[in-house]
């Protein structure tokens, strides 16, 4: 990695670099600290839209991690913000949870189901087939289609729980329309995200767990890179990728330093 001052800004995911299974992982609660010390800009991102940056903080705080819910960047949120620079005041129609519900209205979005701008797929714990029925009709229909992100599967302690990637592939496979997606990898998010604490590319730092969402989405926003071996990506997986982030570390713990 080239030579340069410490990152004035700092991106982080959440699941797998600062928390794993609602514990925190070593080194997190020392390397927020350190931001704050420092005063860097940072946010904590994450592809889930189910929840708003209000519960996340505190579920964070329940795991020992302090996180100012405005510090907290969700799909959601990223969402909300691509739709009403796109098209100010609209409405659409949501099959997703409280946390995209909620950033929609913010945004100054009208959530009906009738003749909606957009449909907009989000994360749910409880796909209903009829919201996806009704989503499927809007789309043919005219309304364009919108999802929070393309992760297919999500984790649980029992197993793989299909996620938004695989809901929107039901739709796309329906109606042949294919949506567009806001989160990760799109280094949309990121850039919103930077817009949100007036960062800039070339003094911002993302770290990440995943080389396939995190890492390849920073590098195309322009970002330094940094991922850690705590989550989904393992040592021997990085070099299968045609791409190589900034740097790789164990944990969060080793970046401390780098603040």
């Amino acid at each position: 990695m080239s030579e340069r001052r410490p990152s004035e800004c700092w991106l982080t995911d959440m699941d797998g670099v600062l928390v794993h299974e609602g514990l925190a992982l070593p080194g997190a609660a020392d390397f927020l600290q350190r931001l704050v010390d420092r005063e860097r800009r940072f946010l904590v991102l994450t592809n889930n839209s189910i929840f708003t940056p209000r519960d996340l903080a505190a579920r964070l705080q329940r795991s020992g991690l302090h996180v100012p819910e405005g510090a907290i960047w969700t799909s959601a949120l990223a969402t909300a913000d691509f739709l009403a620079a796109q098209l100010p005041g609209g409405s659409a129609y949501v099959v997703g949870e409280a946390g995209l519900t909620t950033a929609l209205h913010e945004a100054g979005y009208t959530i009906t189901d009738t003749e909606p701008d957009y449909v907009v797929l989000g994360e749910t714990r409880t796909y209903s087939f009829e919201a996806i029925t009704r989503a499927i009709r809007l789309v043919e229909a005219g309304a364009r289609f919108i999802a929070t992100n393309p992760d297919v599967t999500g984790p649980s302690p029992e197993g793989s729980l299909p996620a938004t990637g695989s809901v929107a592939a039901l739709i796309t496979k329906a109606t042949g329309a294919e949506p567009y997606f806001v989160g990760k990898p799109n280094p949309m998010m990121f850039r919103s995200a930077l817009n949100r604490i007036d960062g800039h590319s070339e003094s911002t730092t993302m770290i990440g767990d995943r080389m396939d969402t995190d890492i390849v989405a920073g590098i195309e926003a322009g970002l330094e890179t940094v991922l850690v071996l705590t989550g989904s990506t393992r040592a021997e997986d990085v070099s299968r990728f045609p791409f190589r982030p900034s740097r790789v570390v164990d944990s969060i713990a080793d970046v401390i330093d780098l603040v």
